[in-house]
């Protein structure tokens, strides 16, 4: 499966510290041996699927989208204002 990967979240992963990126690397895999392991979101988000993870002691969402063969990381972020932020970023 082909990974892509929107401009906000590389952005947001360049700040990662190498731990942290490791824990990410892992939730990713996890996200792409079971691809429905995140919840769908309806209304406006209706398509995109957010997973929910913990790196040290912050709650950290995921949203990705998938399509055909390529799974599309959308976002990334902490649950402060998230959604708000995801709705923001998709239009």
């Amino acid at each position: 499966m082909k990974i892509i990967q929107s401009s906000s979240f590389e952005k947001k992963v360049k700040r990662f510290n190498k731990k942290e990126k490791n824990i990410l690397d892992k939730q990713i895999k996890m996200i792409l041996e079971n691809p429905f392991t995140g919840k769908e979101k309806k209304g406006d988000l209706k398509g995109v699927r957010v997973h929910k993870f913990k790196i040290h002691t912050t709650q950290y969402l995921l949203a990705y989208r998938l399509n055909m063969e390529t799974l599309e990381l959308i976002m990334i972020g902490p649950h402060e204002n998230y959604y708000r932020d995801l709705k923001s970023h998709l239009k």
